[in-house]
């Protein structure tokens, strides 16, 4: 906290005692965490799962294309409707609905999987619901925090739920990748299944005290609402255009010139290194965030997201592998402190009321770059050469996560 402070950070808002602890664990944000920690399991395993499972089936890729598509399309599609419907109705209410939906759909897959029914258009539908009913869960999951725990516990309950999500997203896969090695793709998709009907009914333990007022105008008067309300907020449309571009360049860089990059350079087996550094940095900072408290805690967090530059600019200047070990490590405490002191400023200073449907939008616009950056990584590359677009990048990815700190609506918003 020294540093911080001589840095122009303020001291901490609150002391981490003991009673603060027990409050941030009530029933209510208890059966949340555990819900949301098994269904986002059985999230993190589903597209390793499919994958196989599809493969297994059918020997064309492009069949496995559409089905990853057709998972994935609607999650961007419907994601305004979903925080307009978060917004309308009680969100434990949507999350234990949109759960026991995606069982349903996974529970049929593992069923034509089992039995030997392999239909690959039946399989698109179904994951096109199931695509579509995590595009009502994601916001109605980003609003309700604030309905279950205290202002002063929402940053520590935040940086539970990210450090959660972190663990799983490195162990959902791997835990996927053996359960298919094991006893095969359908039952690995019937795991799914099982663990969105169990998150159900943890959500469904929940009992919120505060309930949001129906609204009775349309579906798509709740969502130019939510327009309106993002758009007039400075701070919000600031960070979320930085990361639309930060978003963009990582995706683009890291996940389809970075192994192309390290096959020449430190190899397949460091890359994989470099990949689990990242994600130790993020579960490192992920459990710093939650005693570590400063009043700007946005500004803070965007300053830390800054560092998600290193790893790309090491790729970029042909850097070893331990170099690149660090840059990733770095990068994932950047992320780890981003992350929770995005979640705590919206929900501390977003009304709740139409919390959800400023976070849809929120998605929408980080997600929607994503292909974008993929799709124009390798043209980038062949044209200018691989590193040079790494390092390229990797200086715009600086610029774009350090310029909203420029306006003081980023930089002076207060914690706590």
């Amino acid at each position: 906290m020294k540093e911080l402070q001589q840095q122009g950070m303020d001291a901490p808002a609150e002391a981490d005692t003991g009673h603060a602890e027990t409050t941030l664990w009530t029933s209510g944000f208890r059966w949340y965490f555990t819900g949301t920690s098994v269904s986002l399991l059985g999230t993190a395993m589903a597209p390793v799962a499919l994958a196989f499972s599809v493969l297994e089936h059918s020997s064309s890729v492009y069949d496995l294309g559409w089905v990853l598509a057709a998972r994935s399309i609607p999650l961007v599609a419907f994601l305004l409707v979903g925080g307009a419907v978060a917004d309308r109705f009680p969100r434990s209410t949507v999350l234990k609905l949109s759960n026991l939906g995606a069982a349903s759909t996974q529970g049929v897959v593992a069923f034509l999987l089992l039995s030997g029914r392999y239909s690959l258009m039946l399989i698109i539908a179904l994951e096109f619901l199931n695509g579509s009913l995590t595009a009502f869960t994601q916001p109605a999951m980003r609003g309700i925090i604030p309905q279950l725990v205290a202002k002063a516990q929402m940053r520590r309950a935040n940086s539970l739920v990210a450090s959660s999500k972190n663990a799983i997203t490195i162990l959902g896969p791997t835990a996927a990748g053996i359960t298919v090695a094991t006893v095969g793709g359908g039952w690995a998709i019937a795991l799914d299944s099982a663990s969105y009907l169990l998150a159900a009914f943890f959500i469904s333990r929940i009992r919120l005290t505060e309930e949001i007022a129906r609204s009775s105008r349309s579906v798509l008067s709740d969502v130019r609402e939510g327009w309106s309300e993002f758009r007039s907020i400075p701070w919000v449309w600031s960070v979320v255009a930085s990361l639309a571009v930060t978003n963009l360049l990582k995706t683009g860089i890291w996940v389809v010139l970075g192994p192309a990059i390290a096959i020449t350079t430190i190899g397949a087996a460091s890359w994989g290194g470099v990949l689990s550094a990242r994600a130790v940095g993020l579960l490192v900072m992920g459990l710093v965030m939650y005693r570590l408290t400063v009043r700007r805690l946005l500004g803070t967090g965007q300053l830390f997201f800054a560092l998600g530059c290193l790893p790309l600019i090491a790729l970029g200047v042909g850097a070893n592998a331990l170099w690149l070990f660090i840059a990733a490590f770095m990068a994932g405490i950047g992320s780890g402190m981003f992350g929770p002191a995005w979640e705590t400023s919206l929900q501390e200073h977003v009304p709740n009321n139409v919390l959800s449907r400023v976070t849809s939008y929120d998605d929408l616009f980080s997600y929607v770059t994503v292909p974008i950056g993929m799709m124009c990584a390798a043209p980038a590359g062949a044209i200018f050469g691989n590193e040079q677009v790494a390092l390229v990048g990797g200086i715009l990815f600086l610029a774009a996560a350090l310029l909203p700190l420029l306006s003081r609506s980023v930089y002076n918003l207060r914690h706590g």
